[in-house]
């Protein structure tokens, strides 16, 4: 089936501030802990904003002048402070650059019909060359610094006026912003090996949205697939349908979060329940939210908290891992970039499970039970049977190496 391009989490101005405030030895343990591919959940796809976001100390863009439309004032000053050195410190880590995905939560100001980047509002028309060209330069400076550009998003959330940084398109207005303006300008500075990514928003629209680009030549020429979230309800069929409708385009799972109230071994099954189902009907990766915040479930400056895998304690200087990093280590670890998922059966309603051959020919098999009973099973890939009870409320990985299988 397809090709898997990874698992990760999103460094956000939030995640890499935290990690700045820890001590030096559980910077090292958290960076080991996410990154490191032998002896941590080797995370190598991670999405980052692109001017600012919900989970910062802060509204900010890289260029704030009115009016500057040739970006002369363009600078990653903000930018330097936390995020960039926490990206070279987790390449250092993971032995390679990591696949990075862009997204804008908003234009500068002065770019909109609102003059603010919280609360809504929309592009101007005249900035609409300005700000395909802002993309194009914000990946250029990027790369400067050494980060590999895996993906872009047009908009995060683009149908949602937040109290935090949002802009709104119209599915239509996304369409002719990327066929008139984005995708030429990724076309003209030769940057089409970066994936373009339209929608980033819930599964419930998934397939509405991305009907109107894709059923226009001219844009979806320019579009590698469509990325989305999990906050209105499950929907988990509008991606196979997605999908099944057309074929050539990709589909991304790019964030999910969940309120800091609710009970972390729910958390953990949501997450691993997600995985399961979005893979299984043709997604080719899964972006988690928030790597790292602390205790409150932030910093955010519009008081929007929420869980993250692992959270810092700055009073008394702890860390700790919640069940969710666990659950998605069971999919990061044993399922490399490149591997193709294959077809996993569950004869028991019970058993969720999604299973993928790594490049190096190995089968990782992973099995969840929500159930409140323990199930006995049996694992079984071509001619080989291994039996299993798995507890209630538990995950598993099996790993078939490379050679034991009777092809």
């Amino acid at each position: 089936m397809q090709v898997i391009d990874g698992f990760g989490g999103a460094i956000t101005e939030a995640t890499a501030f935290t990690f700045s405030q820890m001590p030096a030895a559980m910077r090292r343990q958290v960076m080991t802990a996410l990154f490191d591919p032998v002896r941590g959940n080797g995370y190598t796809l991670c999405r980052t904003h692109m001017n600012s976001s919900d989970f910062g100390l802060g509204n900010y863009a890289c260029a704030d002048t009115p009016g500057d439309t040739s970006l002369s004032k363009f600078t990653l000053d903000r930018e330097q402070k936390w995020i960039l050195p926490f990206i070279k410190q987790a390449t250092e880590v993971a032995g390679k650059p990591l696949d990075l995905l862009l997204s804008p939560w908003s234009p500068p100001a002065w770019m909109k019909t609102t003059g603010k980047m919280n609360l809504g509002g929309k592009l101007i028309a005249k900035y609409r060359r300005a700000w395909a060209h802002y993309y194009v330069r914000f990946i250029q400076e990027m790369e400067k610094e050494g980060c590999s550009i895996w993906g872009l998003t047009v908009q995060n959330e683009p149908e949602a006026t937040q109290e935090w940084d949002s802009c709104i398109y119209t599915a239509e207005e996304e369409r002719d912003f990327v066929r008139d303006h984005l995708g030429p300008a990724l076309a003209d500075a030769r940057l089409k090996r970066v994936r373009l990514l339209i929608w980033d928003h819930n599964r419930d629209r998934l397939y509405q949205r991305a009907k109107v680009v894709y059923d226009d030549p001219k844009a979806a020429k320019y579009v590698w697939g469509a990325a989305f979230h999990w906050y209105m309800g499950d929907n988990f069929e509008n991606v196979r349908y997605l999908h099944d409708v057309y074929p050539d385009k990709k589909l991304l799972f790019t964030e999910g979060c969940s309120a800091v109230s609710t009970p972390p071994w729910e958390v953990g099954e949501t997450y691993a329940r997600s995985i399961i189902a979005d893979l299984n009907r043709w997604t080719s990766g899964w972006i988690d939210w928030n790597l790292i915040l602390n205790e409150t479930g932030g910093p955010n400056h519009v008081a929007n908290y929420c869980t993250a895998p692992v959270n810092y304690d700055r009073e008394f200087k702890k860390i700790h891992f919640r069940p969710h990093y666990y659950y998605i280590g069971h999919f990061s670890r044993f399922i490399k970039p490149g591997a193709r998922r294959l077809i996993a059966v569950s004869t028991a309603d019970d058993l969720e499970t999604l299973a993928a051959r790594n490049p190096d020919g190995s089968v990782a098999v992973v099995v969840m039970n929500r159930s409140q009973i323990p199930i006995i099973f049996r694992v079984t890939v071509e001619d080989k049977s291994v039996p299993f009870e798995i507890p209630r409320h538990s995950i598993a990985t099996f790993v078939i190496p490379a050679g034991k299988r009777s092809k």
